[in-house]
């Protein structure tokens, strides 16, 4: 059983929990992921290890509700417990010394799952720019933590409502042709914006790092659920990733496996709302 500590909202069904889990915080590094399952008859939910702090045991988390699952997440309070966490899993991000800058791109919600590896190109002596993109500034998360430990936080809103108007990419443009010498980037939130900046950086030959999230069931490699085509290759995001070369992923055939459950997921989800208990579907 782990206990929540601390629960807060960000922005509307976007959450932040502090859990308790001393095993998960004592080896965890970023770009790591854990799986939990809420109860007995939960579905097992990944979900970035966004912050860690090993002395105290404790992992924070960032989810939104978007099914059966988070929404059941979201109804825990501090002090109620998770019966399952299992971390970390996957590969830590490869962090080295740069000879120039590091770039993370964050979409929406995968703003959060990039802090950790932000942090660390930090930590690693790294020039490090954030540039994160929101529909709206009430959208936006994580800006406060991004500027406590990066040289320079960049931001775009749909709307124009905070920073400028537009996307990340157009943030990431100006960057390059005002000569910023950028060694690496890393994009991680909406497949779609991490295609477009790999297709935007592989004819500049610019490193680029992406974060898959593809649907996972158990992990650890074995159902074969979270499988991506990588360089013509199949490789499995659970044991092999999630860091992959954005240049190589086949990003049509990605986000076409990431619907592969909508119907089973509207049904959980129904089903949660009916009789409050989660019955199968994703997250």
């Amino acid at each position: 059983m782990h206990t929540i500590l601390h629960k807060k909202m960000l922005i509307e069904r976007t959450w932040n929990m502090r859990i308790k889990a001393p095993l998960i915080a004592k080896k965890c590094q970023a770009g790591q992921f854990l799986m939990l399952r809420i109860d007995e008859k939960g579905e097992r939910v990944p979900l970035t290890i966004a912050d860690w702090n090993r002395e105290e045991g404790t992992v924070d988390i960032y989810f939104q509700e978007i099914g059966a699952s988070t929404e059941r997440l979201a109804t825990l309070e501090e002090g109620d417990a998770i019966l399952d966490m299992v971390g970390p899993l996957g590969n830590p991000s490869h962090v080295t010394k740069l000879d120039g800058t590091f770039v993370m791109v964050g979409g929406g919600f995968g703003i959060a799952a990039g802090y950790p590896v932000a942090r660390a190109f930090k930590q690693a002596g790294n020039r490090v720019i954030a540039v994160l993109g929101a529909k709206t500034k009430g959208l936006l998360i994580c800006e406060d933590m991004l500027k406590s430990t990066c040289d320079e936080v960049l931001v775009a809103t749909n709307d124009g409502s905070y920073g400028v108007q537009g996307l990340v990419s157009d943030i990431l443009e100006e960057l390059l042709d005002k000569g910023e010498n950028i060694r690496m980037i890393f994009p991680v939130g909406p497949p779609i914006m991490m295609k477009v900046i790999s297709e935007m950086t592989k004819p500049l030959k610019i490193k680029t790092v992406v974060s898959l999230n593809p649907v996972m069931v158990d992990g650890t490699g074995m159902c074969g659920s979270c499988r991506v085509t990588v360089g013509g290759k199949t490789r499995f995001v659970c044991s092999e990733g999630i860091d992959f070369d954005g240049h190589e992923v086949d990003w049509d055939e990605m986000m076409s496996r990431q619907k592969m459950y909508s119907r089973q997921e509207q049904e959980a989800l129904v089903h949660y709302h009916e009789h409050g208990t989660c019955h199968g579907g994703n997250r």
